[in-house]
């Protein structure tokens, strides 16, 4: 009967899980790129923000990702303060005509309680696969996330290289050198379906 009663518990605790949703108003992703323009003394930070994101995952009470967890970054929809950085990525360094999106899908979040609590911050490291364009590689997303009631909202970010991903660091006149790191940032605020 002890037996029974174990594996009753041991699998009703493994069909439990938490289920969040993105919500893509108050959500957005952004790369950073340091830059040094011709003209100008010191380097800067190239930024550019897409706002069109989606996603939902569900989480396991291990932290595992079940089945159908996938974020989606529009990348055609970057944008950051010229223009013209923006169409050269659009064409040439992310060919978003024929990859318009970047996808990841997560394998484990660490650093979580469950059920998931109804307040408070957690410090949260999430494994998954990053594709952008062609090419599929682990990341590992450095973050924080903090609970407000039915909400939760991610502050992650993490970075490759250029090389990484099989991309064309970009070579323009007004751009004397652009570094070969790409820092990835997301604000995702998330709908708690299931705790």
């Amino acid at each position: 009967m002890w037996r029974l009663v174990a594996l009753l518990l041991i699998f009703g605790t493994a069909l439990a899980q938490s289920r969040l949703e993105l919500v893509p108003a108050q959500s957005e992703a952004r790369y950073r790129v340091r830059e040094q323009l011709a003209g100008v003394n010191f380097p800067s930070d190239a930024v550019g923000v897409s706002k069109q994101v989606q996603g939902v995952v569900r989480l396991d009470r291990n932290g595992r990702a079940l089945e159908g967890s996938r974020f989606t970054v529009d990348l055609s929809a970057l944008t950051s303060d010229q223009a013209r950085r923006d169409n050269y990525l659009r064409r040439n360094t992310l060919n978003t005509a024929q990859y318009p999106l970047a996808e990841f899908v997560p394998k484990e979040v660490r650093g979580l309680s469950f059920p998931l609590p109804a307040s408070g911050k957690a410090t949260v490291q999430i494994v998954g696969d990053l594709k952008i364009r062609d090419v599929t590689r682990s990341v590992t997303w450095e973050g924080e996330v903090e609970f407000r009631g039915d909400t939760a909202i991610l502050q992650a970010r993490t970075s490759f290289t250029f090389r990484d991903f099989g991309l064309t660091q970009p070579r323009v006149l007004s751009v004397l050198s652009v570094d070969e790191t790409i820092r990835l940032e997301v604000n995702f605020t998330f709908r708690i379906l299931e705790r």
